[in-house]
């Protein structure tokens, strides 16, 4: 192939990272900009998601149509009660103190790895994609459900803006954003709204492990690259910001896609790495969050 097709092929696989990016990056941004604390386990529910995806896949009956279907369902709502298990019992019993929930959420991490690894052991797990579709171009052949990907990932994205932006829910999440004790005094539950934020990061985190799924083999040590990838994403992009981390994610998928296509994947981590470095001297707040007052 030309210098066309190969841009066009590395611009598409981009893209699906990018997606799948987002999404995780969307999780970790949203606990941060409500609860003000970060979750260092981020990436092992994103490793449980896929984890369940393979063994709900398999044992769900009908073929990998019927088995997506049923792992895109209840893959999130498993890792989302597992957060909301984490949050009443762990982060609400620490007073959601930012240092002792980075601790908190580092042993987290271990304990959910090691269980993985007993359950479901360290081989690698194959998860057949609901649908075998080709998109035909003049040069190569590509997949249609990485596309699918793509379009599943951005409305997801658009139903989040629109419940943050658009519905009471939204208005809450904000107001307890901006003043904890004001949302108190106003009568809203902090607490009720925090372990839902926390359950809708889990959720989402895990939709993208079932997304990727097919594309990625589940295996118990995959959390740690999403993590690394969402943390990069949100230090460029903002914490606290949804519209800083989609852009961020876009543009680190596509450099990624297309410097790991004309040179190397290693290439395109020490340039990630480096971007990161750059946005902490120059703009420590990132470039779409807000600067501390």
């Amino acid at each position: 192939m030309s210098f066309f097709p190969h841009l066009l092929l590395a611009i598409l696989e981009g893209t699906v990272a990018a997606a799948v990016l987002a999404l995780s990056a969307l999780g970790l941004s949203l606990v941060f900009g409500v609860m003000r604390v970060v979750n260092v386990a981020h990436g092992e529910f994103f490793m449980l998601g896929a984890m369940l995806a393979w063994w709900i896949a398999k044992l769900t009956p009908g073929g990998p149509f019927a088995g997506f279907l049923a792992a895109l369902v209840l893959a999130p709502v498993a890792v989302g009660a597992l957060a909301f298990v984490t949050e009443r019992l762990l982060l609400r019993r620490i007073g959601y103190d930012p240092e002792a929930t980075i601790v908190a959420t580092i042993g987290l991490m271990f304990v959910i790895q090691q269980l993985a690894l007993s359950v479901f052991g360290a081989d690698a797990k194959p998860v057949a994609a609901p649908f075998t579709y080709r998109i035909a171009f003049p040069w190569f052949g590509f997949s249609g459900y990485k596309l699918f990907v793509v379009l599943a990932s951005a409305v997801l994205l658009l139903f989040v803006w629109w419940v943050l932006a658009r519905t009471r829910a939204g208005l809450i999440m904000r107001v307890t954003q901006f003043d904890r004790e004001t949302a108190t005094a106003f009568g809203i539950p902090v607490n009720q709204v925090y372990a839902a934020v926390f359950v809708a990061g889990a959720a989402l985190v895990a939709i993208a492990a079932v997304l990727i799924v097919p594309i990625q083999q589940a295996h118990y040590l995959m959390g740690l690259d999403p993590l690394l990838m969402s943390f990069i994403v949100v230090i460029i992009g903002g914490l606290g910001s949804i519209r800083g981390s989609v852009i961020a994610a876009l543009l680190i998928g596509l450099a990624d896609g297309i410097i790991s296509m004309f040179f190397t994947p290693t290439l395109a981590s020490i340039i990630a790495t480096l971007a990161v470095a750059l946005v902490l001297v120059l703009r420590p707040q990132g470039l779409f969050g807000t600067a501390a007052r």
